[in-house]
């Protein structure tokens, strides 16, 4: 039996059909959520905490798709001016878009109380990419992409892109630490996926945001680990749980990127 880490994104309720999905994708740091089934006050409450999750990622951009939400009622009106609240506290802020028909109910009710001033709704989800398309980047980044990725040797050049990361930009303390969890998240990547993978370093105000990549699109579980003698030992994704300020995985368009973010003692400028 495996128990999913805190942040692991997604919810569906299998009575009522209702659900939450969420994708991202890692060139542009958009993260799109999309709602299918009837409005309700879990839905309302594990939306919210996925949104939570989702800013937990500092994505450029967040992206609702709510063309299958079915809230006559238009109740869901003010989680979305307390979503673009939420977002807006980091620095720097996220965007927040919302796709939805002009025509819905829902539509007409954020309009009327003054949300889409500051969440723009758009009809299509195509226009609302194309609208945040635009948005400047958060951070630097440094990347590494391995094919077919080789045990220790792509464990190790991912270590070697934190060290540059660290040095570059002034990060020594998340150095030690930030190279265990990468090498954990490599590891996993190439004993479960066994595929191509990308590993993505983004500088964050207050320390690193990691991502490994990769074609898998099965979601990591955290198990407990055994050692020799049947004690439980650390290991694995148990030391990303712990390093790390928060960490989870989300679906990508053809595969998923699993995540960690680490804070530094010191805090720089964006």
């Amino acid at each position: 039996m495996g128990e999913d880490p805190p942040h692991l994104l997604g919810y569906g309720d299998d009575e009522t059909g209702a659900g939450v999905s969420v994708t991202c994708d890692v060139d542009t740091a958009v993260i799109e959520m999309s709602l299918h089934g009837r409005w309700s006050k879990r839905m309302a409450s594990e939306t919210y905490a996925g949104f939570r999750k989702c800013l937990a990622q500092h994505p450029a951009a967040i992206i609702v798709e709510l063309h299958q939400l079915a809230d006559p009622h238009a109740a869901s009106a003010a989680l979305w001016l307390a979503a673009r609240r939420a977002a807006s506290t980091l620095e720097p802020p996220v965007q927040v878009a919302l796709s939805l028909p002009a025509t819905e109910p829902l539509s007409q009710r954020l309009r009327w109380i003054g949300v889409t001033r500051s969440v723009p709704v758009y009809p299509t989800t195509e226009k609302a990419r194309s609208a945040v398309a635009g948005h400047r980047p958060l951070t630097d980044w440094l990347q590494l992409t391995r094919r077919r990725p080789a045990g220790g040797d792509s464990a190790r050049a991912a270590r070697e892109l934190i060290d540059e990361a660290c040095a570059v930009w002034g990060f020594p303390d998340l150095r030690h630490p930030a190279r265990l969890v990468v090498s954990e998240l490599v590891a996993n990547a190439v004993q479960h996926a066994g595929t191509d993978i990308a590993v993505t370093v983004w500088r964050r105000p207050t320390g690193l945001h990691l991502s490994v990549r990769d074609g898998d699109p099965r979601m990591p579980r955290l198990r407990p680990r055994l050692s020799a003698s049947g004690r439980p030992c650390r290991g694995g994704l148990d030391i990303v749980d712990t390093l790390c300020a928060g960490w989870g995985a989300v679906a990508t368009h053809d595969g998923k990127m699993v995540w960690a973010t680490m804070r530094s003692i010191r805090r720089t400028s964006p």
